[in-house]
């Protein structure tokens, strides 16, 4: 696989398990699942782009690492990224260093709502959404996703609903979804925002999967749409998923709005979370400036993995694959098995040799449902399907 001429190797099969990698680490597969076809944490199993990796290498080699500044190249580097790739122009100083996505989220309920206030989200979603509610005693105010013919929309109706409730002050909007991968239109993104802006209800952003959409889908940024939705809107990004970094990289807030701005500045400094870490440093700007053409690679690697995967599945009656528009995360409807939770994972893990992530991880609408990554090597993923393919067609 290449890209503007380069050349990338998609189909390495790297061992994991020499570094004590989440994926494949014994607390996630059990103590006997070294064998297991991993493919539940939300990472890929790609090496970092090319031009990372050097950057880090001349980073190491100067061989000082004491306290320092922020690069001066980080920042603009980001900041044409969003203009160049996604046509979102941010201005420099609305742009706040985080140490990830989970911690700008739950710092933006700290901030801005109080205990026993609620937070809308749109299950199935991100899992650890409610830990974070729960956590910060928040009430979770759930406004499920409706599937329909295979596809899942929101419910504008059960939202302005939950909306006008009293208690909600927030919602977590995931932009791209996961893990139902919709890349949300500019259009069903406007009509969430303007329910929100009618009840005061500030949109919290998670747009980490932003940059890893598929063709014919194009990712908005919320606070791309406009000034007065820039306004009630907190946007959490990090180059973790785009370029396979999430553990030497952090992660950025976007916010328009002044006084939320110095709100969340006044809670970095009291809370000491705004040093810098040489290495995120040197990896996010390397990527920004010079890793589009790794990207766009490996993307199309995606691209023809989700082709595989539609195949097989089209020969295994009692699956389905819920047609991801973005991430590198797939949804597969199990339902028509009808097994319960717990059976579903003992079948897959048992009989497929699959670790994948339960659907109910999800909420209560992932029951029957299974979360696949897919950003692996080819021969890795055809591997785990033909597993599949006879667990299913066993007696």
């Amino acid at each position: 696989m290449s890209g503007a001429g380069q050349p990338f190797s998609f189909d390495e099969d790297i061992d994991r398990r020499l570094v004590p990698a989440l994926k494949v680490h014994p607390r996630v597969l059990g103590p006997d699942g070294g064998s297991l076809f991993a493919a539940g944490v939300a990472d890929m199993d790609f090496k970092a782009p090319p031009v990372v990796l050097d950057a880090l290498r001349r980073r190491l080699g100067h061989g000082v690492f004491g306290y320092e500044a922020l690069p001066d190249g980080l920042m603009p580097a980001l900041v044409q990224w969003l203009d160049r790739r996604h046509a979102w122009r941010v201005e420099e100083s609305h742009i706040l260093r985080a140490p990830n996505i989970l911690n700008a989220l739950a710092m933006a309920a700290s901030l801005f709502t109080r205990e026993g206030d609620g937070v809308i989200v749109q299950p199935p979603v991100f899992f650890d959404f409610f830990d974070i509610l729960r956590e910060n005693r928040r009430v979770l105010i759930a406004n499920p996703l409706i599937l329909e013919d295979g596809r899942y929309r929101m419910d504008f109706d059960g939202l302005e609903a939950k909306a006008a409730d009293l208690r909600a002050k927030m919602i977590y909007l995931c932009n791209p979804h996961n893990p139902v991968g919709r890349v949300w239109s500019g259009e069903e993104l406007r009509r969430l925002g303007d329910i929100c802006a009618r009840h005061n209800v500030l949109v919290v952003a998670d747009e980490i999967h932003g940059d890893i959409t598929f063709a014919s889908h194009e990712y908005t940024p919320f606070a791309a749409l406009g000034p007065d939705y820039a306004a009630n809107c907190i946007a959490c990004l990090s180059p973790a998923k785009s370029f396979n970094i999430a553990s030497c990289c952090s992660a950025f807030t976007i916010i328009a709005d002044s006084g939320k701005r110095k709100a969340f500045q006044a809670e970095n400094s009291r809370l000491t979370v705004n040093k810098n870490n040489a290495f995120a440093s040197v990896a996010m700007e390397a990527a920004y400036k010079d890793g589009e053409a790794w990207l766009d690679a490996v993307l199309a690697y995606l691209e023809t993995n989700l082709d595989a995967l539609r195949g097989r599945l089209k020969n295994m009656p009692g699956v389905e694959l819920i047609e991801p528009e973005g991430t590198f995360l797939t949804w597969l409807d199990f339902r028509a098995l009808g097994l319960q939770p717990d059976d579903l994972t003992a079948f897959l893990k048992g009989k497929a040799g699959w670790a994948v992530t339960r659907g109910p991880a999800f909420g209560a609408e992932g029951a029957g449902f299974a979360r696949l990554n897919i950003a692996c090597p080819r021969a890795k993923l055809e591997a785990g399907l033909d597993g599949l393919a006879k667990a299913m067609a066993a007696p």
